[in-house]
Order: structure tokens, then C-alpha cells, then sequence
């Protein structure tokens, strides 16, 4: 069956858009891709301050990753794997033209997405494939590389809102994996575990990984972020930003670091140099 969580994050996208802080990501397919289960404006005015928080959260991960992405297409990379896709929607708004685009997800959960952007009346973007793959089953290299992937060139992967679910080897093994390809950047976002928190983000990650496990698909990998630079350093990335949840919002606040609290949740961009 298709991702529950990846619902629950597209509405989180597109309740966003109806939102006084919409300008922090614009995303004009956001609300069309889910159609009649789209959320309104009352939805918004429902929104509990945990809600709202996410929200933000999902917002400013997906902002940052295109902003990176953005560099990376000028630096001259030509190919970007949006993992674990769901209802993403850059494919749909690509503004590179030059730029290929391979979306990878669950069978289940990209045959859902081709018959959602098919009932919104959306055209499937001409520069995009579809590269269905089960993370935890099948090699990525080779379902990749099948789908028209260059290997030898520089990829930029978007890996957002997927790291939790999954496995350690899994999750290593896709890192290795992008770490072999000289020229590559990788955006992630991930947890920390409880006890690296205070009160406020064990209180966090309490409501959200209670949330995500009462559909079935519970969080189960969490990372230090000192040892997770040092596997990444390990594996043959040499640049590493990560950045902690506190200072994505005073990034896009224009707070003054510090003036923000951290819950735990992290984005991160990685790569390795040519």
C-alpha cells in the first residue's frame, strides 16, 4: 500500500501554501496534486502548535534543498535522484531546464503519485523517470543505472523525510553508494535520539515518532551528530553542513542564533569532491 507518512507530509506541504509564512517555500502543485483531500484554509485555522512546527520544519528541509540543489546546477551538475519521492512535487516544477530528474520510491507509493498527478490534469514531467525501487530489497546502483542514470557523472540526491524510517545498513549502504560517485552532494534530514535532547525535544519527538508509528511506519534510526559526520568523513564525503533544527529557523526568521530552540530534527548536505 502506499505511504501514509508521505500523505501526511504533502498535506503538511500544501496546507503550507495556504499559510502566512508561504513564501518560505512556494510550491504551486502542492495542493493540486492531492485533489478533493486537499486541506483548506479551516485546516489551517485547526493547526496546534506541534502541527505548526512540522509544518515549518517540512517547509524549510525542502526550501533548503532546492537552494542547494540551485548551487549545485550552477556548479554544472546535470542529474538530480529525488529517494524515497512521495509526493514531491519538484518534478513537476523543475526549473532546470538542462536537468535530469529520477525519482525513486516504493512501487506502491510511485504508482499512487502517477494516478494522483494524472486526476489533477498534470502532465508527468517529460525530463523525469520514474525509478521504482524497495530500499531495504534492491540495489539502487543498478535500478538507477537502468533507468539512464550516468554513473560516471555527478549526481545531487534529495533524500528527505526517509532516513528515519529506515534501517542502519540500509541507510549506509545508500550513503555509501552516492559517496563512490566523485562530484556527488546528497541533502538528508535526520533525528537525534532522545537522550541528546531536552525536556521540549524528547517531548517532540515523542508526539511525532508516536504519530508516524500509529500508522505502521514507526521511526527507528537515529544519529549523534558528531558520529554521524565522522561515518560520513569515513565514507569519503569531505564537506559536510548540518544544520539543527534551531538554526533553520533563525535562518529564515532572521533571528539571532541562538534565539531559537532545537527539537532534535536535522538537515544535512554532504559531498564529495571530484
Amino acid at each position: 500500500m502506499p505511504s501514509r507518512t508521505a500523505l501526511r507530509v504533502a498535506r503538511l506541504r500544501a496546507l503550507h501554501q495556504l499559510s502566512p509564512q508561504a513564501g518560505l517555500f512556494s510550491d504551486p502543485c502542492a495542493i493540486a496534486i492531492l485533489g478533493d483531500g486537499a486541506p483548506t484554509a479551516q485546516d489551517l485555522e485547526q493547526e496546534d502548535e506541534h502541527s505548526r512546527r512540522m509544518r515549518l520544519f517540512v517547509a524549510a528541509r525542502a526550501r533548503l534543498a532546492e537552494d542547494w540543489l540551485a548551487a549545485s546546477v550552477r556548479r554544472g551538475i546535470r542529474q538530480v535522484v529525488v529517494l524515497g519521492a512521495g509526493l514531491d512535487t519538484f518534478s513537476l516544477r523543475n526549473p532546470h531546464p538542462d536537468l535530469a530528474v529520477f525519482e525513486v520510491d516504493h512501487p506502491a507509493t510511485q504508482a499512487w503519485k502517477r494516478r494522483l498527478i494524472a486526476d489533477a490534469g498534470l502532465a508527468e514531467p517529460l525530463g523525469a523517470k520514474f525509478v521504482p525501487v524497495n530500499f531495504e530489497r534492491q540495489l539502487l546502483s543498478e535500478e538507477l543505472s537502468s533507468a539512464g542514470l550516468r554513473p560516471a557523472e555527478p549526481s545531487f540526491f534529495m533524500w528527505l523525510g526517509v532516513v528515519p524510517y529506515l534501517t542502519r545498513e540500509a541507510i549506509f549502504g545508500t550513503l555509501s553508494y552516492i559517496a563512490g560517485i566523485p562530484g556527488c552532494e546528497v541533502v538528508f534530514d535526520y533525528s537525534e535520539p532522545a537522550e541528546n535532547r531536552d525536556a521540549a525535544g524528547q517531548a517532540a519527538l515523542a508526539f511525532r515518532a508516536g504519530r508516524v508509528a500509529s500508522v505502521g511506519e514507526p521511526w527507528i534510526s537515529f544519529f549523534d551528530p558528531s558520529a554521524l559526520a565522522k561515518s560520513l568523513n569515513d565514507l569519503g564525503f569531505d564537506e559536510i553542513e548540518d544544520l539543527e533544527s534551531g538554526d533553520i529557523a533563525a535562518r529564515f526568521s532572521r533571528a539571532p542564533n541562538g534565539a531559537t530552540s532545537n527539537s532534535g530534527g536535522h538537515i544535512l548536505r554532504a559531498s564529495r569532491s571530484v
